[in-house]
């Protein structure tokens, strides 16, 4: 989870002010705002999460504590890719997290039958994703998306409506499976570059190679 600091500042004559950080992890957000109380100048410190709910120290620390065996801090990638041809499709999907004080990359891809296009590719290597992190046991928890598809990333963003049949069947799927983990998503458009893992794993897919790892980050 990430979050900002805020704080209100007294100077050494009673003029005081609000300061408010740059978004950052909780855990480097405790061990600043551990530094700013050590001035004793810092008061009402509190912490801001993506979703405007407040904190405490002592509850944040809590959070953390009792997330520190799980899953956590979790960014997912995800990228499709549809053959015209043979109409098969290959899925892409890379993600990142953090446990046990230690941190992880899962890689897996998939080759599908029965799709019609590529941003329906999109759709289920995306839906994918969330099958591995129900594998992983992620609930209620915030959950970063990524991904290069405009579609996908503005359909569920709520930026584009949903037009298409097809696609809103994939959406209202997606959103389903995020509703019953209790995820918080935040979704995030890339170039195609910025994607380059979920990319290659959606061509392996279709090259017939299956790939499926975790791997600890160095």
């Amino acid at each position: 989870m990430k979050v900002l600091i805020e704080w209100t500042f007294r100077s050494p004559k009673g003029t005081e002010t609000v300061f408010k950080s740059e978004e950052m992890l909780a855990a480097q957000a405790l061990l600043i705002a551990n530094d700013l109380e050590k001035t004793g100048r810092a008061k009402q410190l509190v912490f801001i999460d993506q979703f405007d709910s407040s904190w405490t120290v002592k509850e944040l620390k809590g959070y953390l504590k009792g997330i520190e065996t799980e899953p956590h801090n979790i960014i997912v990638y995800f990228d499709g890719g549809f053959n015209w041809e043979s109409k098969a499709a290959g899925l892409g999907c890379v993600i990142y997290y953090d446990q046990n004080g230690k941190s992880y990359r899962l890689r897996k891809n998939a080759s599908v039958d029965g799709l019609t296009s590529n941003n329906e590719a999109e759709y289920a290597a995306l839906h994918l994703c969330l099958q591995e992190l129900e594998f992983l046991g992620i609930q209620r928890l915030p959950v970063q998306i990524i991904g290069d598809s405009r579609v996908v990333i503005n359909h569920l963003s709520e930026e584009w409506p949903v037009i298409e049949q097809d696609l809103y069947s994939w959406a209202d799927k997606i959103e389903a499976k995020m509703k019953s983990l209790g995820l918080q998503p935040q979704y995030e458009l890339v170039s195609r570059k910025a994607n380059g893992e979920a990319d290659r794993l959606a061509a392996q897919a279709l090259a017939g190679i299956e790939i499926i790892a975790t791997s600890e980050m160095g």
